[in-house]
């Protein structure tokens, strides 16, 4: 799909009309058999006008608790990447929520800012999509939004190994020969896993997703004969420069594999970690890694386009009779 010139994406962004604050309050979903408690926040319409919620290192736009305003509203979850949180894209929630949706995000337990102690093992690759799926679960049953949710208007919006995440959830299978080809001659501990094939058959997946946005995804656990069972629409992200595992020619595969129309953006002279909201100065002290962007790149404008491309593609997916 071809950039629209960025100045009519930031005049329709305006256009859009944000009277209010988005609502946000926290969540935490119970363990339950031998799963972890998953814990997180959820972000919806609300009435008032905008404070400042503090969430400890980051402060963020919004009502606490706000009583949520709407009925049937679409639903979109996200999955953070690795070493990420349910705050890396809260702009992107933000916007969704202004605009009449529900948004809930979650951290994945051992691959999170805080914990990494599942990071490279191979029961955080498979347990992602679990987690979504007990996040669908709980907003659609025992959250504060649960009579708020119309059940059959559900989007994901996955980043990095959160797009992995969500691709499994649409339909796609891991091929694990794939992983193994890719592991040839590393020694880390998810290449000794899958050598040894500790795997499951299958991956989790999830029919009540009906959209998907896919940013940046970690595609190495692919390959075209993947993602036969992909029939819902597809927003995908890809960039120039990659990172962190993700590299741009596995995201021009995944383009070349879905086996159903969708939108494909190319985003030029940009990094991995773009995806990630505006960092405030005080994170960006403490994490340049995922803060700093090549020379020329405005990660303020590029989010105000990136949200606007994503509430288009919920708003006709979701919304639209």
């Amino acid at each position: 799909m071809r950039w629209l010139p960025l100045a009519l994406f930031a005049l329709t962004f305006c256009l859009a009309g944000y009277a209010h604050a988005a609502g946000l309050r926290l969540i935490d979903i119970p363990a339950e058999d031998d799963q972890p408690p998953l814990h997180g926040a959820m972000w919806s319409p609300c009435t008032q006008l905008a404070g400042e919620i503090d969430l400890g290192n980051l402060t963020v736009p919004g009502v606490k608790d706000c009583p949520i305003s709407g009925d049937k509203l679409p639903l979109v979850v996200i999955s953070h990447g690795s070493g990420g949180s349910f705050a890396g894209h809260h702009d992107t929630a933000e916007t969704l929520a202004d605009a009449g949706f529900v948004v809930a995000a979650i951290n994945h337990p051992g691959n999170t800012a805080t914990d990494m102690s599942r990071n490279l093992d191979l029961s955080e690759i498979v347990e992602r999509p679990v987690d979504v799926k007990r996040l669908i679960d709980f907003m659609l049953s025992a959250s504060p939004a649960a009579g708020k949710i119309g059940p059959a208007r559900i989007g994901l919006f996955g980043f990095s190994r959160g797009g992995y995440t969500g691709l499994a959830l649409i339909g796609a299978d891991a091929d694990w020969s794939n992983a193994i080809r890719r592991c040839e001659g590393a020694t880390i501990h998810i290449c000794d896993q899958v050598r040894n094939h500790e795997y499951p058959p299958h991956l989790a997946h999830d029919p009540r997703i009906k959209a998907a946005v896919i940013a940046n995804p970690l595609a190495v656990y692919f390959t075209a004969a993947s993602f036969a069972s992909v029939k819902v629409p597809v927003q995908l992200w890809n960039t120039e420069r990659g990172g962190d595992g993700v590299e741009p020619h596995d995201v021009v595969a995944v383009d070349k594999s879905l086996p159903v129309p969708h939108e494909y953006h190319f985003v030029a002279n940009a990094g991995h970690f773009v995806f990630l909201t505006p960092c405030p100065a005080n994170v960006a002290a403490r994490r340049p890694e995922l803060c700093t962007d090549p020379p020329g790149f405005d990660r303020v404008a590029f989010h105000k386009q990136l949200d606007a491309d994503v509430l288009a593609f919920f708003r006709a997916n979701l919304v639209a009779p």
